[in-house]
């Protein structure tokens, strides 16, 4: 198994290279936003209470998405070659969650992949994402709470997966593919998993 944490702040091309990541390792795919969205879609109860964090910018409470994430992994990912998780963890106390969900399942964790992407660019990408697809929490005021809700809460993760040796810093500025052609080589460096095709 190759489980991957896409790391980095709102904006900074986690859906489109964990897209990659999938196609290139068959990896499944669990987006803690996009299950969030289809919950708040179905008006279901995680959904009613979720709601109220994300339409303020807030992060969900851990347990929440532990819960949400075990129910995924043991239904749905359980005869996956792999996963990628996106948007999960956020904060310490989900790494460290994280970390006993896989070592309950006989794996773990193997690399967290960290896109690094200055604000004013995440600013700017999320901007024109919000006029693109009219996702409501695309706009400035909300854009600014999520990423001070990152500086504050989730940025001290990259100093706890350093500390685990399993943080791989990749330029997230530039080229999709160069982007990811950065991300399969710090991969193959940091586990000796080779992408099934190169093109």
């Amino acid at each position: 198994m190759l489980n991957l944490v896409l790391f980095g702040a709102p904006g900074s091309g986690k859906g489109t290279q964990s897209a990659k990541l999938i196609d290139q390792y068959g990896l499944y795919h669990i987006s803690t936003g996009e299950v969030l969205r289809d919950h708040i879609a179905r008006k279901t109860p995680l959904g009613i209470t979720a709601e109220k964090y994300i339409s303020k910018g807030h992060l969900i409470p851990d347990e929440l998405i532990i819960d949400l994430l075990e129910e995924v992994i043991d239904n749905e990912a359980k005869d996956a070659k792999g996963i990628v998780f996106d948007g999960f963890p956020r904060t310490i106390p989900q790494a460290e969650a994280l970390k006993g969900i896989l070592d309950k399942r006989g794996t773990k964790l193997h690399a967290v992949v960290g896109l690094e992407v200055p604000e004013e660019e995440l600013i700017e990408r999320m901007i024109n994402r919000g006029k693109q697809t009219g996702r409501a929490d695309d706009n400035l005021e909300t854009i600014k709470n999520r990423l001070e809700v990152y500086h504050n809460q989730t940025h001290p993760l990259k100093e706890f997966y350093l500390k685990e040796g399993q943080y791989l810093p990749i330029n997230g500025s530039g080229n999709v593919e160069d982007i990811f052609d950065a991300i399969a080589e710090g991969i193959e460096s940091a586990t000796g998993e080779v992408r099934r095709s190169r093109k």
